[in-house]
C-alpha cells in the first residue's frame, strides 16, 4: 500500500469519467480500458492512455480479469479503481491484483467475500444480530429447492443475484406457476452481468421503501455513516431517481440505521466506500437487505449534501490515509439525482442506441451533469443505456424539485430517444412531490408517468369529445341557418350530411 501515481480505472462511461477527473486532481496519470464497442467511448479520449481490452461483449473485455492486468502492466498503473459494476465486487479480482502488486482501491477480498455474497451477507448481518429480510441464506443448487423454499415463506417472493446488485438478476415472482421462468431468466441475468448465476431467495414486503447508508472505513479502524439514500423510485428493481435525506426518515431513525450499517461494516473488516442497504416497512421497521462494497451509482447526492468527494476520499483511503471525520456529518440541504437514459418508454423502454447528433446538458447553479457521451457519439447497443446522472441541491426539498424540473427542460438530446420527459413527469407527480411513493410508485403510476390515460378514462374523454363536437355543429347550424326558413321536416345534422355516400367521380 503505497502511493499512487497512475490508476487504471476499470469500467467505461460516465462512472469512468467521473474516477478520471478526481484522480487527476490527485496529480495521478490515468489510463482507460475500452472493448472494441468503446473504441469511440469518451472515456478513452478522457484518459491519458487507454488500451483495448477485448470484443465487445463484457465477459471477453471488461469482465476479462487477465486482459485488465495485462493493460495495467503495460501503462505501468500502479493501482486500479474498478467504478462499479463489472469486477468492483469480485473478490478474486481483488487477490490478483494484490499479486500483481496493484493497489485495487476497494475493500479487502475478505469484507468483500462476506458481503458481496448477499447470501453470506444475510448469514453474517443474522450472527451479528442486525435484523434482516426473512429469506434463505445459501443459493439454490435446483429450481426445485426455490419452489419448496417459497412455499414455506408463502408468495410473493423475490428471487435476487447472490453475487452483485444493480437490479440485475432480480425477479418478484407472485405465483408457483410463474417460478420456473423467472428462475431461468434471473440465473441468466445474474451471469451475464456479475458472471456468477446463483440466486437465493427473500419474502417480498408490500409497499416497502428502499433505504440505504453509505458507510466509509479506513485501515486503522475507524468507520463512520454518510447518512441515507431515498432509492424507492424503481423501475424493475433498477433506481431511477434518487434524494437525500429521505422524506421518511426521522433523525432518530438515521442515527439507528447509522448505526446499524457501521456495526455491519465493522464486522467484516470494511475499508473503503460502501452501502448498506435496508428496506423499510410501513410501520417504518428497517431489515438488512444487503451490502454493496463498492461506489455506489448514486453517490453524487451524498457529496452535495457533505460537501465531500467520495472518490478522493476512496484513494485516500487506499494509500493507508486517516479518514478526515470520526462523527457522522449532517446533511446540508437537500439534494436529487435522475438516471438518463437511451431508452424509448413508450415502446417498453427499449434501448435507443444511435448516433447522437447533438445535445445540451443543463448548467447554472448546483447542477452536475455526470456524463459519458458527447455530440457525434454513437452509443452501442452492447451495454446500459445509461448515458448521465443528472443532480441537483438545494436548501429545501421543494427548492431542489423545482431546479430539478428547470435542469430537465434544459436536457436536450437529438438523434436518440431518451426517458428526460419521462424524469420530468416523475419529479411532477403530487406523490412524488410530497415524498409519498415507496417502491411500487412508478409500477403503478406507469400510465400517468407515460402520459398514457388509463383505458376507462380514454373512453370517457372520446365520449365527452364527441358529446362536445355534436353541441358545437349543432349550435353552429341553428345560427346560420336563413332567417324564415319554410323548410318543413326535421333538419339534417352536419354530421349526417357529411356521412353520405357521395356519387363516384364527385369530388
Amino acid at each position: 500500500m503505497g502511493r499512487i501515481r497512475k490508476v487504471l480505472v476499470a469500467n467505461r462511461g460516465e462512472i469512468a469519467v467521473r474516477v478520471m477527473r478526481t484522480a487527476k486532481e490527485l496529480g495521478f496519470k490515468t489510463v482507460a480500458v475500452y472493448s472494441e464497442a468503446d473504441r469511440s467511448a469518451l472515456h478513452t479520449r478522457f484518459a491519458d492512455e487507454a488500451y483495448c481490452v477485448g470484443p465487445a461483449p463484457s465477459r471477453e473485455s471488461y469482465l476479462k480479469q487477465e486482459n485488465i492486468l495485462a493493460a495495467a502492466k503495460a501503462a505501468g498503473a500502479d493501482a486500479i479503481h474498478p467504478g462499479y459494476g463489472f469486477l468492483s465486487e469480485n473478490a478474486s479480482f481483488v487477490r490478483a491484483c494484490e499479486a500483481a502488486g496493484v493497489t485495487f482501491v476497494g475493500p479487502p477480498a475478505s469484507a468483500m467475500e462476506a458481503m458481496g455474497e448477499k447470501t453470506k451477507a444475510r448469514s453474517n448481518m443474522m450472527k451479528a444480530g442486525v435484523p434482516v429480510v426473512p429469506g434463505t441464506t445459501e443459493p439454490f443448487k435446483a429450481v426445485d429447492e426455490a419452489r419448496a423454499f417459497a412455499k414455506t415463506i408463502g408468495y410473493p417472493v423475490m428471487l435476487k443475484a447472490a453475487g452483485g446488485g444493480g437490479g440485475k438478476g432480480m425477479r418478484r415472482v407472485d405465483r408457483e406457476e410463474d417460478l420456473e421462468s423467472a428462475w431461468r431468466t434471473a440465473r441468466s441475468e445474474a451471469s451475464s452481468a456479475f458472471g456468477n448465476d446463483a440466486v437465493y431467495m427473500e419474502k417480498f414486503l408490500d409497499e416497502p421503501h428502499h433505504v440505504e447508508i453509505q458507510v466509509f472505513a479506513d485501515t486503522l479502524g475507524n468507520c463512520i455513516h454518510l447518512n441515507e439514500r431515498e432509492c424507492s423510485a424503481q423501475r424493475r428493481n433498477q433506481k431511477v431517481v434518487e434524494e437525500t435525506p429521505s422524506p421518511i426518515l426521522t433523525p432518530q431513525m438515521r442515527a439507528a440505521m447509522g448505526e446499524v450499517a457501521v456495526r455491519a461494516a465493522k464486522a467484516v473488516g470494511y475499508v473503503g466506500a460502501g452501502t448498506v442497504e435496508f428496506l423499510v416497512d410501513a410501520k417504518r421497521n428497517f431489515y438488512f437487505l444487503e451490502m454493496n462494497t463498492r461506489l455506489q451509482v448514486e453517490h453524487p447526492v451524498t457529496e452535495w449534501v457533505t460537501g465531500l468527494d467520495l472518490v478522493a476520499w476512496q484513494f485516500h483511503v487506499a494509500q493507508g490515509g486517516e479518514l478526515p471525520f470520526t462523527a457522522p456529518i449532517s446533511p446540508r440541504g437537500h439534494a436529487i439525482e435522475v438516471r438518463v437514459y437511451a431508452e424509448d418508454p413508450t415502446t417498453n423502454f427499449m434501448p435507443s442506441p444511435g448516433r447522437i447528433e447533438a445535445i445540451r446538458v443543463p448548467a447554472g447553479p448546483f447542477v452536475r451533469d455526470d456524463s459519458g457521451v458527447y455530440p457525434g457519439y454513437t452509443v452501442p447497443n452492447t451495454y446500459d443505456p445509461m448515458i448521465s446522472k443528472l443532480s441537483v441541491w438545494a436548501p429545501t426539498r421543494a427548492e431542489a424539485l423545482l431546479r430539478m424540473r428547470r435542469a430537465l427542460d434544459e436536457y436536450l438530446v437529438q438523434g436518440i430517444t431518451t426517458n428526460v420527459r419521462y424524469l420530468k413527469r416523475i419529479i411532477e407527480h403530487p406523490a412524488f412531490a410530497r415524498g409519498d411513493y415507496d417502491t411500487g410508485f412508478l409500477g403503478r403510476e406507469h400510465a400517468t408517468l407515460l402520459g398514457t390515460p388509463k383505458p376507462e378514462l380514454t373512453q370517457v374523454a372520446v365520449l365527452a369529445a364527441a358529446v362536445q363536437a355534436f353541441q358545437h355543429d349543432e349550435a353552429l347550424e341553428a345560427k346560420v341557418a336563413p332567417t324564415g326558413s319554410t323548410s318543413s321536416g326535421p333538419r339534417r345534422s352536419r354530421w349526417a350530411e357529411q356521412a353520405r355516400p357521395r356519387a363516384w367521380g364527385r369530388s
